[in-house]
């Protein structure tokens, strides 16, 4: 896959949010309505910051599962996924505030075997009961050693979009960029019970350079 997003400051999906607000500021100074445009001109610079884009390099680590976006983990729990890998897994769960970059990022090599969005609910992303109820996106990446790693991008209380450029069939990379969620999200990986976990709730991470596991080399 292609990086569609390589090179740019901010998220095409960010600059009409941009402009909404930087051209009316624009033109309330023209017209000396300095407060009024000064507070459009600070939503505008709050849309560019949230959307903003910047470069990453992924780990040089064989086998590792990198952080699908910014944010705390939440959760690091094994249990059964019961929709698409119907096995047990361990879901490593990161919440994204608005304050965090919101482009996500592919946790591994591999090919995009499936890429399934879910209608739901928008039950504040932090929840338990977010991963089954709240609209999101599935993506799941076959190895190719054969591991099946699910990557969700869950909306959240204010999260209202889920944007996704995958298709299913697609060659990816460790620390692409693939799409993002508006405003305040979620990430949910799921991976094999045999990968070793790098991290525990709490810690914060970086989307495309944070490892939160190795998978098994066997």
């Amino acid at each position: 896959m292609a990086d569609r997003a390589v090179g740019m400051p901010i998220v095409k999906e960010g600059i009409p949010f941009v402009a909404a607000t930087g051209l009316p500021a624009i033109g309330a100074g023209v017209l000396g309505w300095p407060i009024l445009g000064a507070l459009l001109a600070g939503f505008a610079l709050f849309c560019a910051w949230f959307f903003r884009n910047p470069r990453r390099t992924a780990p040089d680590v064989p086998n590792a599962i990198v952080a699908s976006g910014d944010g705390r983990v939440i959760a690091v729990e094994r249990e059964f996924e019961p929709r698409y890998l119907k096995d047990q897994s361990f879901r490593i769960s990161i919440f994204l505030n608005v304050f965090d970059v919101h482009v996500n990022r592919i946790p591994c090599e591999g090919t995009v075997e499936g890429v399934t969005y879910q209608p739901g609910r928008f039950l504040v992303a932090s929840r338990p009961e977010a991963t089954i109820q709240n609209e999101q996106n599935a993506v799941m990446i076959r190895t190719a050693k054969g591991d099946k790693v699910l990557c969700v991008q869950v909306a959240g209380l204010i999260a209202r979009r889920i944007v996704s450029w995958l298709s299913t069939g697609e060659k990816v990379s460790r620390g692409e960029r693939f799409g993002l969620i508006r405003f305040g999200s979620r990430m949910d990986t799921f991976l094999p019970v045999t990968a070793q976990v790098r991290v525990r709730v709490g810690d914060r991470v970086k989307g495309g350079v944070t490892t939160l596991a190795v998978l098994s080399s066997g």
